[in-house]
């Protein structure tokens, strides 16, 4: 027994294992920071509830806020938050092999299994040439989208403050965080309301929305093979496939469905503006120029699902995935046709690949509705709708809120802190932390039928 134990206490950690642990310390460590008198505009000490849930936000790239972002925080707490987002979308482990190679440090066989899991690559090789286009790419793209933005901002708000702003809103942006500084501006929780009609924000945040959602990995096998689409990887096809239809059919829907609801007062050009930002920014990015509790139920019910599907993976966005989902429906087409295989652009998608996105699609399912369960239990006062509008978001990382953010009370708050973390690291990651791994079986068990359907 006691040789047992030894070979236990020698087992190093699993790379999911290393992920989750890395994440929770910046979270409680940026909590910490937020707790400080000189986080908050006055100067006063910040609730440890109201800390760990904003830091919790930030670094799990969510935007759900119970205290207004420019109201409640200073220069030194908006500064914590945006290191937080920057960490949290890069993730924790390229952020120490950025910190390693600035060092001239080699990295290792161990660490590069570590990265592999933090930007979801296929294969280690290659991997460090990919963490440092994506942070390269990080910057020019962030500095860019600072650059557009700051030409509005700049003649508003000065130039010091101006660019300050321009800076916090590319990178919350471009990590599909959704925080904002605009409570001061307009009203506390306006997000980019303001700026609804305004060509040059909206279109420059969904930009950075949809880079930032696209994934490192499809970054470097552009890069790689210059652009040349039969020389692409099948999952970068993929996604270049899926992101333009995800985009403009819900935009054309949110067109219809809310000429007569949360964008009644905007001529036709805003609408069609208002209408892009409201199908790019439930990929988990949480920013809205329109309120999002003035929705039609058909738009909320939309949202609802944008929210589902999120970002691709390896990118800064949540949510189940849109590979995710590309597979369930490559699934169900073959099922009811009757084929065997389910193939996508002339290749066969494996059985192993297509039950992991059965089980992502299922665990984010039963985590939202559970969650939704526990709060209408603890606050049988809020809208049912409203709950698992706020759960979905949570979980997915999205941001967005139906309004009832400030009425959670702490059990509430604590179970959307577990399920931005849960919804950051991913949510097959986290069930398998939870669950215990069995002892590999000498036999198969003889196969039998239940039925299904």
């Amino acid at each position: 027994m006691p040789a047992s134990i030894g070979r236990m206490r020698r087992r190093p950690l699993s790379a999911q294992a290393v992920i989750a642990l890395g994440f929770a310390g910046v979270i409680l460590l940026l909590a910490l920071a937020l707790m400080l008198p000189a986080a908050s505009v006055s100067r006063t000490w910040t609730d440890p509830l109201t800390a760990l849930f904003t830091a919790t936000s930030a670094v799990c790239v969510t935007g759900l806020v119970v205290v207004d972002t420019a109201c409640h925080w200073s220069l030194f707490g908006r500064g914590v938050i945006l290191l937080g987002i920057q960490v949290g979308g890069l993730g924790v482990t390229t952020v120490l092999a950025l910190l390693a190679l600035m060092r001239g440090k080699r990295i290792g066989l161990r660490q590069r299994t570590l990265l592999v899991e933090g930007v979801a690559a296929l294969q280690i090789g290659g991997v460090v040439r990919l963490v440092r286009r994506a942070l390269l790419g990080t910057l020019l793209i962030e500095g860019a989208g600072a650059l557009l933005l700051a030409v509005r901002f700049v003649p508003r708000l000065g130039m010091l403050r101006g660019i300050g702003y321009a800076v916090f809103h590319a990178v919350s942006a471009f990590c599909n965080a959704g925080f904002d500084l605009m409570g001061t501006l307009a009203a506390p929780y306006d997000s980019l309301c303001t700026f609804a009609a305004d060509p040059l924000v909206c279109l420059t945040v969904c930009a950075l929305i949809l880079l930032g959602g696209t994934g490192f990995f499809v970054w470097d096998d552009l890069i790689t093979h210059r652009f040349r689409w039969r020389r692409l990887r099948l999952h970068t096809r993929a996604v270049l496939l899926i992101t333009p239809p995800l985009a403009l059919v819900p935009a054309a829907l949110f067109f219809l469905l809310e000429r007569r609801a949360s964008m009644a007062d905007l001529g036709v050009g805003a609408r069609a503006l208002a209408s892009l930002f409201s199908a790019v920014t439930p990929r988990t990015a949480g920013f809205n120029t329109v309120p999002t509790d003035a929705l039609s139920p058909a738009g909320s019910l939309l949202t609802l699902l944008l929210m589902f599907i999120g970002g691709n993976p390896g990118s800064t966005a949540g949510g189940a995935k849109t590979t995710t989902v590309l597979a369930l429906a490559l699934l169900s087409a073959a099922v009811l046709r009757r084929e065997e295989d389910v193939r996508l652009l002339g290749r066969r998608l494996p059985d192993g690949l297509l039950r992991r996105a059965c089980a992502i699609a299922l665990l984010y399912a039963a985590m939202a509705l559970a969650a939704s369960f526990l709060i209408c239990a603890a606050q049988p006062e809020l809208p049912l709708f409203a709950v698992l509008f706020e759960a979905v978001s949570a979980l997915h990382t999205v941001g967005m809120s139906a309004g009832i953010t400030r009425e959670l009370g702490t059990l509430a708050r604590l179970v959307l802190i577990l399920l931005m973390y849960a919804g950051r690291l991913g949510s097959l990651t986290f069930a398998l932390l939870l669950a215990r791994r069995p002892a590999p079986a000498p036999l198969r068990l003889p196969a039998d039928r239940i039925l299904i359907g």
